[in-house]
């Protein structure tokens, strides 16, 4: 059986270039700052983000948390979106590792107001933990892939400022933003303090993420990723395929939002399957199965049954993720499938 899989964009293989890219990168150890490979994608990072400098680190959830460990110190709090990644999939490490103290607002789909932020800002007193950073995600994953403008993401960091907060985004997913709106990373690095993105997702990486930020948060950050475990030495074999990917990419991340529109489109069809069209922005699709008659995890198995991998997003929803090897064809046998597997039931 052919299996269409549909749950993550960081199944992705890498592409011909990519491996071949790897073969031929001049290495060094990066530890000592000389990996060449490592130093020119770094630098091309920063160039794409209209920073001063990045850093390469193995894995998305070390960038957040080496940048909230940069920004923070213990017992500071940290204010995110309820149902942020940073929070909801990265291990409690804010908590566990940065002691940090989390502090939530609900956004409308994935996204919060200044005014909300000022109303959730700690004032200055004895008893309470002070507010040190503000982590927006762009996009945002359990909200469905939704977008934050470069005006909200302006408004809401001036809003940080003036309270004496620094500002994050945890951009995994930000070039998708990007494609989805037609704007640079530029225009959301000029209103905050550091930004991470990974390459191991739509960008079809093998491995690796990035933090960019200005020169004298990143040797920082560099100290922490070093605490983490994040020293690696001859790393160019990470950062040549990255290289590739900022190069050769970042525009067919269109095509993955193409698909989940159509995706989408074509469950919301299928009796007793509810989306929000309003969440559908970029490459996430986030269904409601309970008017089929059954829950996530038995819509997971008759997915799968029927050839296609999905991921469970609570008691009635699943998400489907569309990414770099999955095709129109694979869209369209996509809905044949889901249409056998989510008969229903009730």
């Amino acid at each position: 059986m052919k299996f269409i899989d549909l749950r993550s964009d960081t199944v992705t293989l890498p592409t011909k270039q990519m491996l071949d890219s790897i073969s031929k990168a001049k290495l060094g150890d990066d530890v000592f700052g000389e990996d060449p490979t490592v130093n020119e994608l770094q630098c091309l990072a920063a160039e794409r983000f209209g920073a001063e400098a990045s850093l390469l680190v193995p894995s998305g959830t070390m960038a957040n948390l080496a940048a909230i460990m940069t920004h923070c110190r213990h017992g500071d709090e940290v204010i995110l979106e309820q149902d942020a990644h940073v929070y909801y999939y990265e291990v409690g490490g804010l908590c566990a590792i940065a002691g940090t103290v989390p502090r939530w607002i609900k956004g409308d789909i994935g996204v919060f107001t200044a005014e909300q932020l000022r109303a959730a800002a700690r004032a200055s007193d004895l008893h309470l933990p002070p507010t040190k950073l503000v982590c927006l995600e762009n996009t945002h994953n359990r909200a469905g892939g939704t977008v934050w403008t470069p005006k909200q993401v302006k408004e809401v960091a001036e809003a940080a400022h003036d309270i004496g907060a620094s500002v994050h985004i945890d951009g995994a997913r930000i070039f998708n933003a990007c494609v989805a709106l037609g704007v640079k990373p530029k225009d959301y690095m000029k209103h905050v303090d550091s930004i991470s993105f990974c390459l191991s997702k739509g960008l079809s990486c093998p491995v690796g993420s990035l933090i960019v930020s200005d020169r004298e948060f990143i040797s920082r950050a560099r100290k922490n990723r070093k605490i983490l475990g994040g020293g690696m030495r001859q790393a160019g074999v990470i950062a040549a395929p990255g290289i590739v990917a900022l190069n050769t990419m970042v525009d067919r991340l269109k095509e993955d939002h193409d698909n989940a529109k159509a995706l989408a489109k074509g469950l919301s069809k299928l009796p007793g399957v509810k989306i929000d069209m309003r969440t559908v922005q970029t490459n996430i699709v986030v269904a409601d199965v309970s008017g089929t008659g059954i829950g996530s995890e038995e819509a997971q198995d008759a997915l799968g049954k029927q050839g296609v991998l999905v991921v469970t997003f609570g008691p009635q929803t699943v998400r489907f993720v569309t990414h770099y090897g999955v095709g129109k064809e694979d869209i369209a046998d996509a809905l044949k499938a889901a249409a056998e597997a989510l008969k229903v039931r009730c």
